[in-house]
């Protein structure tokens, strides 16, 4: 049967690991501003190197270093863009999913008005794009809030935010609506609960009480102010669509013991909150009473709930690199994925960094979703990250990612052969960036190789690489054609 008419193709990004130009334009520093390149650490030791202190934040901004501070440089996206977008268009690409940085519009979060020059780089981004026949699909956070919101108040801890990320997005779909017809609230929503700085600007010394307390609280006020910025669009552009985020990692009971079964049906409980509060519309008996048992408490406040129902997502979107297993035994091996650890499968192959390869898991993920909650499916980020090799006459052989998205792509196109209704699909990343993670750029996603190393030396020369070429011909057969 195959993908339907009208499928989206694309790829997607994100303004902190593409963008650069940190302190250009009027932009303010975001909290990604101080994110060290860490290309060694150990990936059990990922939430304790990055956490931040009043200490190290102070000291990340009185250097102005770019070399140790990649994401300050990325790609030089802000200068590149059009050269970027026309590679995009020459692969075919449909839709193209980027971000906007809050602080590049509203340097501190809290001014009354924003800053002109941030508009007018996105009016030109997404005008360029749209005259390429690319649609753009924007993300409102995606791991980057106001420092300035994360050193006053801890930013997403503090209710007072969402009021403040209700101006940002009116700004957004007032000056972008006409240009921006689907959007997505919050980049991996659940991740605040994994790196709180990162996602939410939490910074952990300067927490009253509980770590994890603060966490859930902050991720509350974040499902609050999506409802709230989905009623927003709405009521603005009543053709547009909002969707949520999901860090989509499908686990397996490490064995058939029921224990292992246990513990893996806990888990997937608090993998799906967030999808079942911001698409079902309330949180689910069964977390209440598991977060009630760590001892957590949900800040509800007058009219959160009716908001919360009333306001659902239109679609479901989320990312997919892996899958984990789960085991209740101490000794059992684990193994990184994204920003998390699991049980290592023995029955799957393992990039360079530990993450597990498993196509058929997008096809087992695709299909609880949409069997769970019935709305539209969106594939937002999927990729590999590996080291590529330039050869002598300048080219890029990567015949490893050809294989890692024609599997992905075949257990896709199954999932939609079952009755999925997917709308489409950005791999990540469709050009090489920074890597969110140790923020180095040799861990290379892209079917675009940039000439930069892990400290920003090199020309920034734009190389298509081998998959450019395979990935121009699946998208031109719209996923007939995966040979």
């Amino acid at each position: 049967m195959g993908l339907p008419d009208g499928f989206l193709w694309g790829g997607a990004l994100a303004a902190n690991q593409a963008e650069g130009a940190w302190n250009e334009g009027g932009r303010g520093p975001a909290v990604s501003d101080v994110s060290k390149y860490r290309p060694n650490v150990d990936p059990r030791e990922y939430a304790v190197h990055h956490q931040h202190t009043l200490e190290s934040i102070a000291a990340a901004m009185a250097d102005d270093d770019i070399a140790f501070f990649p994401k300050r440089r990325g790609i030089d996206f802000y200068h590149r863009y059009r050269e970027d977008l026309a590679l995009f268009a020459e692969m075919g690409f449909s839709v193209l999913r980027v971000s906007i940085a809050w602080s590049r519009l509203y340097p501190t979060g809290e001014e009354l008005e924003p800053n002109e020059e941030g508009i007018a780089f996105y009016l030109d981004l997404f005008t360029e794009m749209r005259r390429l026949g690319i649609r753009p699909l924007v993300t409102l956070s995606h791991y980057d809030p106001p420092l300035a919101l994360a050193l006053k108040n801890n930013a997403w801890v503090d209710r007072s935010t969402i009021a403040l990320f209700e101006r940002f997005s009116r700004t957004c779909f007032e000056r972008f609506g006409h240009l921006v017809d689907l959007w997505l609230s919050f980049n991996e929503i659940d991740g605040i609960i994994r790196h709180p700085f990162t996602s939410g600007g939490i910074i952990d010394e300067t927490v009253e009480g509980s770590l994890e307390q603060a966490c859930y609280t902050a991720l509350h006020h974040q499902f609050v102010a999506s409802a709230s910025v989905t009623k927003m669009l709405h009521e603005m552009w009543p053709e547009s669509e909002m969707g949520c985020m999901l860090t989509m990692l499908t686990t397996y009971p490490n064995t058939c013991h029921p224990d292992d079964v246990a513990a893996t049906q806990a888990k997937e409980r608090l993998l799906y909150l967030c999808t079942d509060v911001q698409a079902g519309g309330a949180y689910p008996r069964l977390a209440l009473k598991a977060l009630e048992a760590k001892g957590i408490t949900i800040p509800f406040a007058e009219g959160d709930v009716e908001l919360l129902r009333e306001h659902p997502v239109d679609y479901i979107s989320f990312s997919y690199y892996m899958t984990l297993t789960e085991s209740v035994r101490p000794d059992a091996e684990r193994t990184p994925g994204n920003t998390v650890l699991g049980v290592k499968n023995p029955f799957l192959p393992s990039s360079e960094w530990g993450w597990q390869i498993d196509p058929v898991g997008l096809r087992i993920s695709l299909i609880d979703l949409y069997d769970r909650y019935g709305k539209p499916l969106f594939i937002v980020e999927n990729g590999l990250g590996m080291r590529d090799e330039l050869t002598d006459d300048g080219r890029i052989h990567d015949p490893y990612r050809i294989d890692y998205f024609r599997s992905h792509f075949a257990e896709m196109i199954r999932a939609v052969d079952e009755g999925v209704e997917l709308r489409g699909y950005t791999s990540w990343a469709p050009i090489d960036i920074i890597s969110a993670s140790s923020s180095q750029i040799s861990k290379r996603y892209g079917f675009i190789h940039v000439d930069q190393d892990d400290l920003g030396n090199g020309t920034g020369e734009r190389r298509r690489k081998d998959s450019f070429f395979w990935y121009q011909k699946v998208i031109a057969s719209n996923g007939a054609d995966l040979a």
